[in-house]
């Protein structure tokens, strides 16, 4: 291979490095995908239920303050925040409905892992990315908090823990 040649391989490829990280900054700068952010109504979905037969619409639930919360069996902070959530359903039961989305894993996989951390409110599965770019997820685990009227109030990228889903909750029930 001429020196030339090899010369406009690697200007080539460092072109190409070059427009991949242009484009991973754009999205990261410009939100692609983020809509459901505070102030602005949550994506409605309709998926299969994980924990008794049948579908969810999201919508469905419009009127009450919803915790949403995405998560899969093999993500280490899914696990850590699970008895969090898992509290947080008895503790408001009644006024709040915490509604888990199993996000692309094996449904048997997402039973064992409700049943193991005592997850007993609705648990809904995607394994067809339905809602990772409507939610533009960044990551697992996220957590949505919802108003009656369906408007997302908090967001938090990452596990939540006690105060978070406290203050998430008390947000969304005064909005």
């Amino acid at each position: 291979m001429t020196a030339r040649l090899k010369l406009g391989a690697q200007v080539l490829a460092v072109g190409l490095v070059a427009l991949l990280l242009a484009l991973l900054i754009w999205k990261v700068a410009s939100g692609t995908g983020d809509k459901a952010k505070p102030g602005k109504p949550a994506p409605n979905f309709t998926l299969n239920r994980i924990d008794k037969p049948g579908k969810l619409q999201l919508a469905s639930l419009r009127g009450k303050v919803v915790v949403l919360n995405f998560w899969a069996s093999w993500c280490y902070p899914c696990k850590q925040e699970a008895p969090t959530l898992a509290a947080a359903a008895k503790q408001y039961a009644g006024r709040v409905v915490v509604l888990g989305v199993d996000v692309n894993d094996f449904a048997g996989d997402a039973r064992k892992f409700a049943h193991r951390y005592g997850l007993d409110y609705p648990i809904v599965h995607d394994n067809h990315n339905v809602t990772s770019p409507t939610y533009g997820l960044t990551g697992l685990p996220e957590t949505f908090f919802i108003d009656r009227s369906g408007k997302v109030v908090v967001h938090v990228a990452g596990q939540v823990n006690a105060t978070d889903v406290q203050d998430g909750v008390q947000r969304a029930l005064k909005s």
